[in-house]
């Protein structure tokens, strides 16, 4: 049989250089990387059948990118994380979404090499489907939809203009439209976003509706709240390697939309003070 292949990715020499030996003295194939850049160009490049990857390198989390792009890649692979705080333990729900076990350094080499054969040795597990932030957004318009109206409808002290269903929410399908569109098309970072046609009607429409500007903004904070909440409730199912850069362009689009809409909503006040013609 083949040995099993281990990708060790681990920012310090002494301890990469100590793991391989060990690693390849109980039969191991081992390939280690550095960094982060060295470990996903490996991964999109080699099958692997182990994944032991240090959790700072030297930024918090960099690991758990490496374990996203190893389960996208090989989704049966056993993915370890070395941390070296012991209160990881009590503090890793969101981690253990992503890796199989979480090992606190330093850790007894016997120990180690026990757990690596033990996930090896277990049933192999299902298959992980993962799916983009955009996805699930499209996937779940409807129920985000429904949460930011109930969140909306619990504060009438804020948001004071009674409204039927229709007319609260019928900017917000084009809105995910427009996020889901900008989310598989990225704009590089600090790039305006596009100008919306909608999202300047939009502004319109509140001020004829008697929104004041503090209300439009509770509305657009209360969106961002709900689309956040429908990413949490689907954390199983994200992509972790590109949560981040899709929750940077929700918030970016959302609160591009809003400054076009605030806009709208100013130009529409000043032609209301307008002096009417004879």
């Amino acid at each position: 049989m083949a040995a099993p292949k281990v990708l060790l990715v681990d920012d310090n020499e002494a301890i990469r250089s100590s793991l391989t030996w060990l690693l390849e003295h109980h039969g191991f194939e081992v390939v280690a990387a550095a960094n982060v850049n060295e470990a996903l160009n490996l991964i999109n490049t080699q099958k692997f059948d182990v994944l032991l990857s240090d959790l700072h390198m030297p930024n918090p989390g960099d690991g758990l990118t490496v374990v996203s792009a190893m389960r996208n890649s090989n989704p049966r692979a056993v993915t370890l994380i070395f941390s070296g705080y012991p209160d990881m333990k009590e503090a890793a729900s969101a981690i253990l979404l992503q890796a199989d076990e979480i090992l606190v350094k330093p850790m007894n080499p016997d120990t180690l090499i026990r757990i690596i054969r033990d996930r090896l040795n277990r049933e192999k597990r299902p298959t992980r489907v993962v799916e983009s932030v955009a996805s699930v957004l499209e996937q779940n318009t409807n129920a985000t939809i429904q949460d930011w109206l109930l969140r909306v409808e619990l504060e009438p002290d804020i948001i004071t203009v009674p409204l039927d269903y229709e007319k609260r929410t019928s900017y917000l399908p084009k809105m995910f439209h427009d996020l889901v569109h900008r989310l598989r098309h990225p704009l590089p970072l600090g790039t305006r976003a596009k100008p919306s046609a909608e999202a300047a009607h939009h502004g319109r429409t509140r001020r004829k509706q008697g929104y004041s500007a503090a209300m439009m903004v509770e509305e657009s904070r209360m969106l961002q709240v709900s689309i956040f909440q429908t990413l949490q409730n689907n954390l199983l199912k994200i992509d972790f390697s590109l949560l981040l850069v899709g929750v940077m362009a929700i918030a970016d689009e959302v609160d591009s939309q809003l400054a076009q809409q605030m806009a709208a909503y100013i130009l529409e006040s000043k032609v209301d003070d307008l002096p009417t013609q004879a």
